[in-house]
């Protein structure tokens, strides 16, 4: 029999690290707040708002991937460095969610969502005049930095206003949006590739973050009331995380889903040279993969949302999603090695459309799982995950470069790599079957 409303995780073991902040116990949600009740009333709205907040990052990087040959030629750059470009905008993502998650719990979520977005359109502005790598590296990092505000703060808004089931499920929802920006993203970038060169493509970004901030300063309204904000500084923002990360379950959660990112990352930063380069498919063929690709993350974090969670306890399905994970990287271990002799390009897309689909299963769940365990300080834990998803990422990332651009060898090490490690964090630290026991 499947199991119901099993994904509430029991919070008692969490330290309390907000000792004269005045904010609630953990494990004892806030009062509804008038804000906050509204907010969900134009749930469509605030879905569609931080949809797009959390589709920026892909967008800004999956725009870009087709471009990453052009760049290396019209800057005269080996491949390695110009993929330092993708590393730094990780790396900016990662930085910035530690500062202003905290932020956030202090000030309120609006005004720090603001001040980033004006940030990113200036970045994202300068980037398209980089006469060079080394410029385009710096300010792809401020772009990061920058856009790092929507990832944490969009988190921190979903727990500001759900909980339990409620949550994974707009998770999921969240994932259909944001998961549009994939699908598109290498499409808008080939066809601008068309028109323009590749510094048009920064145009548009910049175009579509000028927007979004006036999308922000609009209709997104503040979730985080007065009351329920934290009082102190420096000290006591990294006191929180401290405590966050003295919970091993939390913990848990975090490392699995971050290392489960850097599989995914893996993808994104070698896949435009492996099918391109190696396999000899056009900029257009690598936008049509990459797009069915993210179809399938999408269609399977909907299956996710509206009919495993509730039914099957998240960590079932989780188990699930990450088995699928290494899998997929063990075929595509054996197939890119020569094992099997040269398979060519559909049995390796076919490897990498499995592994971005289940991811589908394991990206929400994890996310959901580790938020379920504070209420206290959303912005801060919120801040944890993305920093270690985007450093692990980062890590990752020019590691699937490191024999050169004629083998697609280390993309698929990474991965195993990774992924093993996701599912031995998962296992190791959550511990899911004693958590099962204890919900019985």
């Amino acid at each position: 029999m499947p199991e119901r409303g099993a994904s509430r995780t029991q919070q008692a073991d969490i330290p309390d690290t907000r000792a004269g902040s005045g904010l609630p116990a953990p494990g004892l949600p806030a009062a509804p707040t008038a804000a906050g009740i509204a907010a969900r009333r134009t749930g469509l709205l605030v879905t569609l708002v931080l949809g797009g907040l959390t589709a920026l990052p892909p967008l800004s990087m999956d725009m870009y991937l087709p471009a990453l040959p052009a760049v290396t030629g019209a800057l005269h750059a080996p491949a390695a460095t110009v993929q330092l470009t993708l590393t730094a905008c990780l790396t900016g993502m990662a930085l910035g969610q530690v500062v202003v998650g905290p932020m956030s719990d202090r000030w309120g979520r609006r005004r720090p969502l603001l001040i980033g977005m004006i940030v990113y359109v200036f970045a994202t502005a300068i980037c398209a005049f980089a006469p060079g790598v080394e410029l385009l590296i710096g300010f792809r990092l401020l772009q990061g930095l920058a856009g790092a505000a929507g990832i944490v703060i969009a988190r921190a808004v979903v727990r500001d206003l759900y909980d339990g089931d409620e949550m994974a499920r707009f998770f999921s929802t969240l994932m259909l949006i944001s998961g549009v920006a994939p699908v598109i993203a290498p499409v808008i970038g080939g066809q601008v590739l068309r028109l323009t060169d590749w510094r048009g493509i920064f145009a548009v970004l910049t175009v579509v973050g000028v927007l979004l901030t006036l999308v922000v300063w609009k209709w997104l309204h503040e979730t985080l009331p007065p009351r329920d904000r934290h009082t102190g500084g420096i000290v006591e923002a990294l006191h929180t995380m401290r405590g966050l990360l003295a919970d091993r379950v939390f913990t848990g959660y975090m490392i699995a889903g971050s290392l489960a990112f850097a599989a995914l990352f893996a993808y994104v930063s070698a896949s435009p040279f492996v099918i391109q380069e190696i396999y000899g498919a056009s900029p257009q063929t690598f936008s049509l993969l990459f797009g069915i690709n993210s179809i399938g993350l999408i269609t399977v974090g909907q299956i996710n949302g509206k009919l495993l969670v509730g039914r099957v306890s998240l960590d079932k399905t989780l188990t699930v999603g990450l088995s699928v994970i290494v899998t997929a990287a063990a075929a595509l271990l054996l197939m890119t090695s020569g094992v099997f002799g040269d398979v060519g390009l559909v049995p390796v897309a076919a490897g990498l459309f499995v592994l971005m689909s289940a991811m589908g299963l394991a990206m929400p769940n994890t996310n959901t799982q580790a938020l379920m365990r504070t209420k206290y300080a959303a912005g801060s834990a919120s801040a944890l995950l993305g920093t270690s998803q985007f450093l692990i990422g980062a890590v990752a990332s020019p590691l699937v470069g490191i024999a050169g651009e004629a083998t697609a060898v280390p993309m698929a090490v990474v991965q195993l790599v990774c992924a093993t490690g996701a599912m031995a964090c998962f296992l190791g630290l959550c511990r899911p079957w004693r958590q099962a026991a204890a919900r019985r």
